[in-house]
């Protein structure tokens, strides 16, 4: 699997409930560009909108070489999702706070995926909480590399 991007703040904003592999549909310009690396997830988010899965403001860079066959690059494109999926999806981003995150771009068996992830937004407390949470393991961690230094 080829990782073509992430979401770097996903994992710092957001509390992650549950996650779906969703394909894309893709102009061919698209594809060509992905391959090359060329997208951000960062300010993007999915939609249930009419029964259909729809990412929104994902950003693919037009493709140098399809001259004047290029594509829009933040188009809304169709997400491939099974209907108990989205079904189910439906039912839960409709709770208040609940919000469809995409995680990652990637190529699997050659065919474009996403990563997609049912979150709820962390309060600023709770990010709070993390930072001390990491600090304190890491001090630990510091502690007993000392610790085995001196015997």
């Amino acid at each position: 699997m080829k990782t073509v991007c992430n979401h770097p703040t996903a994992h710092r904003d957001y509390i992650f409930e549950e996650k779906y592999e969703a394909g894309l549909i893709l102009k061919g310009s698209e594809v060509k560009s992905l391959r090359n690396g060329n997208a951000s997830v960062k300010e993007s988010f999915a939609l249930i909108r009419e029964g259909e899965a729809r990412l929104v403001n994902c950003y693919i860079a037009p493709y140098d070489a399809a001259s004047g066959l290029n594509h829009e690059p933040t188009r809304e494109r169709k997400l491939l999702l099974n209907s108990h999926e989205i079904r189910k999806l439906i039912g839960k981003t409709s709770i208040r706070g609940y919000t469809l995150i995409p995680l990652r771009i990637y190529f699997k068996n050659g065919i474009a995926k996403l990563e997609l992830a049912l979150a709820k937004g962390k309060k600023t407390r709770d990010k709070r909480e993390d930072i001390k949470r990491r600090e304190a393991q890491r001090d630990m961690q510091k502690a007993v590399r000392r610790s085995l230094k001196r015997s």
